[in-house]
């Protein structure tokens, strides 16, 4: 295998390997850390494991084969990539067995070695950005979601001193907002905005769409992460929070309106169930980030209250950054198979053609139980019900075991 395309298939292999673990241990306790105290070691634990072990093991694969054609150049250093992924997985691994023995010294020797692999992700693609000098929407957002996770690692480091130390307890509050903040909205926000722009257009072969739309979203979502980290950090009042709010708000409508105009623009008629998932449930994104705004200036008081955060944590991370990964994920992973193993073969007798994969019927059919298990979760939520959060977890995490074998099994091919 050549090692430029070995290095993504590392991450995502991984990353599968964290979404079914995530999920086994999910329906073992049937879901049960969303009911107990999440800031305990279990709810850290799941929490870990599909932030990193799931969602930005994929999303860093990603970005090490998506940067190639997105600026038409090579990554500066494909060895710095392995070193990455080393620490990273040591490192996450180790913080993840930490949480579950409850050991703080543990926990803060692996999150220094995770945090070293993130140091050395950045600096790659720092200085691969930096050595193409292609500046649009795309690579924009891509620098800005880098620079956002690795001060989200900063943050945890500092959570994690003051965990050992003792030092500066009257800040762990503004830390942990700051690094919520930061790593769910400015680490996945722009980077599933971002790397939208490009390959949604190439799935749909959509052409002579507008591009002003993006620009757009990158300065509202922009403003809305460094006004709400800000205002974590500095314990700014709850109206500096809401404000933030209404900006990611302003940012997920515009995403969501350029998302039509790629769409209306299409010279295929269906990119694939996977693609058409993805833009649908970033439709239905945008209808619960607007009822949610609503809320937050209606009773603004109860914002960071623990079931309303869970609940648009859920909405956000579940039902949105997850699952558009996975819809992503039904294209990307064939293609990246398909060019590997037969690129060099195509159009000779024998060699299976891309749609051979991966069955459509079946992703759809999964996508589509996804959607309503996460939604069932959801209603469990609102209701503070821990029985339709059993049930709903527990049949989520079945089809979503089946659905990410079904990609898995691409590799068998």
């Amino acid at each position: 295998m050549p090692a430029m395309s070995r290095l993504p298939f590392l991450f995502i292999v991984t990353g599968i390997f964290g979404f079914v673990l995530f999920h086994a241990t999910s329906f073992m306790s049937l879901t049960g850390w969303l009911g107990d105290d999440i800031r305990g070691p279990a709810g850290w634990f799941q929490v870990h494991l599909f932030v990193l072990g799931w969602a930005t093991m994929l999303a860093m694969g990603a970005v090490y084969q998506l940067i190639n054609v997105i600026l038409q150049s090579n990554l500066y250093s494909e060895r710095l990539g392995y070193i990455h992924y080393a620490l990273f997985s040591v490192g996450l691994f180790g913080l993840l067995f930490g949480f579950i023995q409850g050991d703080t010294y543990w926990i803060g020797g692996f999150a220094t070695v995770a945090f070293s692999g993130i140091v050395l992700f950045v600096w790659n693609m720092a200085a691969t950005l930096r050595r193409a000098g292609t500046w649009n929407a795309i690579t924009i957002s891509t620098a800005c979601a880098v620079l956002y996770l690795l001060l989200t690692g900063l943050s945890g480091m500092a959570m994690g001193i003051n965990f050992a130390t003792g030092l500066y307890n009257n800040l762990h509050e503004n830390l942990f907002g700051t690094h919520i903040w930061l790593g769910t909205l400015g680490w996945f926000g722009l980077l599933i905005t971002g790397f939208s722009y490009k390959l949604l257009p190439m799935f749909y072969l959509s052409h002579d769409y507008p591009t002003r739309l993006e620009y757009v979203v990158l300065g509202f979502w922009n403003a809305g992460v460094l006004l709400g980290a800000t205002s974590f950090l500095f314990g700014l009042p709850t109206g500096y929070k809401v404000a933030a709010l209404l900006l990611i708000v302003l940012a997920v409508l515009s995403f969501n309106v350029h998302l039509l105009q790629i769409r209306s623009k299409r010279h295929k008629r269906s990119p694939g169930a996977g693609i058409e998932w993805t833009v649908t449930g970033s439709q239905i994104f945008a209808i619960f980030a607007v009822v949610f705004a609503i809320r937050a200036l209606v009773s603004p008081d109860h914002l960071l209250d623990s079931r309303t955060v869970l609940t648009v944590g859920w909405v956000y991370l579940g039902c949105w950054v997850s699952f558009t990964v996975l819809g992503y994920m039904s294209k990307i992973v064939p293609f990246l198979w398909w060019t590997h193993k037969y690129g060099k073969q195509a159009g000779r007798p024998g060699t299976p053609l891309l749609a051979d994969l991966l069955d459509e019927r079946k992703a759809n059919l999964g996508l589509t139980l996804i959607l309503c298990a996460n939604l069932t979760v959801l209603v469990g939520l609102v209701l503070g019900s821990q029985v339709v959060i059993a049930a709903g977890g527990a049949v989520l995490s079945m089809v979503s075991v089946a659905y990410i074998a079904l990609i898995a099994l691409v590799f068998a091919h």
